[in-house]
């Protein structure tokens, strides 16, 4: 799996009780990790965006920019295997055709995109190229898709270009051609070190491409490397954990990205559990923080610093992540791609999910919308919160400047509550989580919600 973040695409959850969450996940006295949803990326819920409101996207797309960074996401849907715990938007069965059928409707796309009055004169802010695996594409096929895309847009301006990466799929060349591209920050899947688990939970590669890729990258120079690692894959155990994480150290990257691992509705360990009835074969909550807590421990030994709830950053005065922070914060996102989200001027929107409507919608020269939501100026106060949240701390005071509202007053419970269980710490109006909060952030934020979107599905 490639986590754009992750946290921010293509996420087919559902919810039961407590605002969705699995109730495992919401009580320290539970520990089995259930099928359900625990990771939250946007706010309101997925289920409330409807077809309904596509209106609303059009009209924002012709209205004038706001007055925020803008930013621009690429999916490209490819993977060469498909991991027993991906919940993402990917095909593993298209041949070369197809491949350039989606190409030319994503470049097709980006001329449309740049044509919207939304766009304005900004310049982008910062490009996240996800999916799937956006690396496996050949270099002949990076470099003709950017060469097409560059004829409408520029990304010269851009604070970070994003690209992520299937340690299987580089080559010494295909790197050299993403560093000439404008990428700066690579994001390499590793997910784990240990080859039986890797194999266990379906991923197409094995720990020697981890450690053949891993120069050519050092060599080209990207500003940023990150890893991404998942703790409480299937098959782990606490001394496979801890030589992943004694193998990321000897890597060196400039950030590491863990997350716990889940089990989404329409994963193939999920549709295992579901239809033979059989047990969760995922470590259970408990043992999941514990592996990340250890992680965090050893990194922070080597001189890491706490980036977000799930990213440790080697320098945090040189390193940041501009996808993250300004989309957290209310930036536009003109999203490109089949089932990706965006979001402009207070509206969020996603592309149509399917294939055959994705590319023909192109093919005839128009957006491929599939859903919308016109937000509330509270739903993005709500949204901003639980996102920045998830960094690991807020400053009341720049909420009170930009919503009129005093957060500590208006969630006061619930700060409260959240102090007596140890999980943040309140001083000089700056809300920050401890560790046990941040090794639960997602699981904290349901409370922030508005009623009515408690008890909904979460897509």
């Amino acid at each position: 799996m490639l986590v754009v973040s992750s946290w921010f695409n293509t996420l087919l959850r559902s919810m039961s009780i407590r605002g969705f969450l699995p109730e495992n996940i919401m009580a320290d006295n539970s520990t089995k990790t259930e099928v359900g949803s625990y990771f939250i990326s946007n706010y309101p819920p997925f289920s409330q965006w409807s077809t309904e409101q596509l209106g609303n996207v059009r009209e924002a797309f012709q209205a004038p920019p706001a007055e925020v960074p803008l930013g621009l996401y690429l999916h490209l849907p490819f993977c060469r295997k498909r991991c027993k715990f991906c919940y993402f938007k990917v095909f593993t069965d298209k041949n070369s055709s197809e491949v350039e059928r989606y190409l030319a409707a994503l470049s097709r796309e980006i001329e449309l995109v740049s044509q919207l009055p939304v766009m304005g004169d900004r310049p982008f802010r910062f490009v996240y190229f996800g999916g799937g695996t956006p690396s496996f594409l050949s270099p002949k096929q990076l470099t003709r898709l950017v060469d097409r895309l560059r004829t409408n847009i520029s990304w010269d301006q851009a604070e970070e270009v994003t690209f992520e990466c299937e340690p299987g799929t580089l080559s010494e060349t295909k790197v050299h051609t993403l560093r000439e591209l404008g990428i700066t920050r690579i994001s390499l899947g590793v997910e784990h070190f240990d080859d039986q688990v890797l194999r266990e939970n379906g991923r197409a590669h094995e720990s020697q491409e981890i450690y053949n890729a891993w120069p050519w990258i050092q060599k080209a120079g990207f500003y940023n490397t990150n890893l991404d690692l998942i703790a409480g894959m299937v098959g782990d155990t606490d001394e496979k954990w801890k030589e992943t994480v004694r193998r990321t150290l000897e890597l060196e990257p400039d950030s590491v990205t863990i997350y716990q691992m889940e089990l989404p509705y329409n994963t193939v360990y999920s549709q295992d559990i579901l239809g033979n009835q059989t047990e969760s074969p995922v470590a259970d909550w408990p043992t999941k923080r514990g592996w990340v807590d250890y992680a965090f421990d050893q990194l922070q030994e080597a001189g890491y610093s706490t980036s977000s709830a799930h990213t440790m950053v080697k320098d945090p005065n040189r390193v940041n992540f501009s996808y993250r922070d300004n989309l957290w914060q209310g930036s536009d996102l003109l999203a490109t791609g089949i089932a990706s989200f965006g979001h402009v001027s207070g509206v969020h929107y996603q592309n149509l999910p399917e294939w055959e409507a994705y590319c023909t919608s192109l093919e005839n020269g128009e957006l491929p919308l599939g859903r919308g939501l016109l937000t509330t100026e509270h739903q993005r106060l709500i949204r901003e919160v639980i996102l920045l949240l998830k960094r690991g701390y807020l400053e009341a005071d720049q909420f009170q400047k930009k919503y009129g509202v005093d957060i500590l007053d208006h969630w006061r419970p619930v700060w409260q509550q959240y102090q007596q269980e140890g999980y943040l710490k309140i001083s000089d109006r700056r809300i920050e989580l401890t560790r046990a909060g941040l090794l639960r952030a997602d699981g904290l934020l349901p409370a922030f919600f508005e009623s009515e979107h408690r008890d909904v599905r979460y897509t």
